[in-house]
């Protein structure tokens, strides 16, 4: 078992612990970073301030009867690069409850978190090349959307997972609820030239 009071080396996974809020209708089980950095405290103190946002967003707080669960999910953990997926459901009467899923993705080193935009060169237009990869993986998939795809939204959700970098569509952004959540992996060599080298998505690839 990793020290958690020693930092991980460039390549190590990060040492993380489950941390538990229990309140009446409300268990969330959240990720803690075991970094003895300020990095440490950044990446902890964002991770608290999305589940706090997230708890609002579900309206908890105001109508405390809403049943919440939630839990996590690490997708990377190496090369100094955490990228993972806070998953909350919530149901507070109806037909059936709503789950959000906000994603984070960090350098470790400077705590620092990268938004989409900030994954890719200053001035790069990463829109069109993603987008026309999600309407190729739709139209491969199949999938049936509420009206014709046309293009992602310059902030939208993503993950790193390996070498991949994962967009996905919220319920109800581009599918019926029943459909759930739409992942789409874009394989990082594919915009390669397109990728900020300051970034955790560049980190991924073997040349880093």
């Amino acid at each position: 078992m990793a020290d958690q009071n020693m930092p991980p080396t460039t390549n190590g996974p990060i040492p993380i612990e489950s941390c538990f809020m229990s309140q009446p209708n409300l268990n969330i089980i959240y990720p803690y970073v075991c970094l003895p950095t300020q990095a440490g405290v950044h990446i902890n103190n964002r991770i608290q301030q999305v589940l706090y946002e997230t708890l609002k967003e579900q309206g908890y707080y105001e109508n405390p009867m809403t049943v919440t669960q939630g839990f996590f999910e690490v997708k990377t953990n190496q090369r100094m690069t955490l990228s993972l997926c806070l998953i909350n459901y919530a149901f507070a009467g109806g037909a059936h409850g709503m789950t959000v899923i906000p994603s984070l993705t960090f350098n470790a080193q400077t705590g620092k978190e990268y938004s989409l935009k900030e994954e890719f060169k200053e001035g790069a237009d990463y829109v069109t090349p993603l987008s026309e990869m999600v309407k190729e993986q739709i139209e491969e998939r199949h999938i049936e959307t509420f009206e014709p795809f046309k293009k992602i939204r310059p902030d939208q959700p993503y993950y790193l997972a390996d070498k991949c970098m994962v967009l996905y569509f919220p319920l109800y952004e581009i599918t019926p609820y029943v459909a759930g959540f739409q992942y789409f992996p874009i394989n990082l060599y594919l915009v390669e030239a397109l990728l900020n080298e300051e970034a955790p998505a560049y980190r991924m690839l073997p040349s880093f």
